[in-house]
């Protein structure tokens, strides 16, 4: 026996005829059964009026991480990939292409103060360029007015990169 999954139009229009002590008691329930669920409820209850604060505070929790990196290049690029996890959760909870690219700037200033320059460990290096990709595609997508905001901090970010790391070339990732 399996249960019915219906799709999300269905489901909006049975939630509109509950009343609001029901629709409490589900809401309740299902942040119960996942961590992530949870999470994403107090961010819409609680933080979600003042996203700049709210990336603010992310920014400062991935600070923090990138400061507790081991010196180790494995287990540094595991470190790298679970605040890159860290990072899409919240962007997911916060919706906007515009808070996914400031994070993801501020992922990559982080790695050029914090990671170790002269490694040849081909993970961390591709960690790098592939949120580098990602930035510029995120910019792409994005208003032209935005674009023109966005890509000024993208290309201070190539070129500190270019700086600081001997292996990386600022002109494959140009915008």
């Amino acid at each position: 026996m399996s249960i019915t999954t219906y799709g999300l139009q269905h489901i909006k229009k049975e939630i509109q005829h509950l009343p609001q002590e029901q629709l409490t008691e589900l809401l309740l329930r299902l942040a119960r059964y996942k961590k992530e669920n949870k999470e994403l409820l107090a961010y819409l209850l609680f933080e979600a009026h003042d996203e700049a604060a709210f990336i603010e505070k992310v920014k400062a929790e991935a600070g923090f991480m990138f400061s507790q990196l081991s010196a180790l290049s494995y287990h540094a690029a595991k470190g790298m990939r679970k605040i890159l996890r860290l990072i899409s959760k919240y962007t997911k909870f916060a919706g906007s292409k515009e808070a996914e690219i400031e994070l993801l700037i501020n992922f990559c200033d982080n790695y050029l103060e914090y990671a170790d320059r002269r490694t040849t460990y081909k993970p961390i290096r591709l960690i790098l360029t592939r949120q580098i990709e990602k930035i510029r595609t995120l910019i792409n997508k994005l208003h032209e007015d935005l674009q023109f905001d966005y890509a000024g901090s993208y290309n201070t970010l190539l070129d500190n990169a270019e700086k600081k790391l001997s292996w990386f070339k600022k002109t494959d990732y140009l915008l």
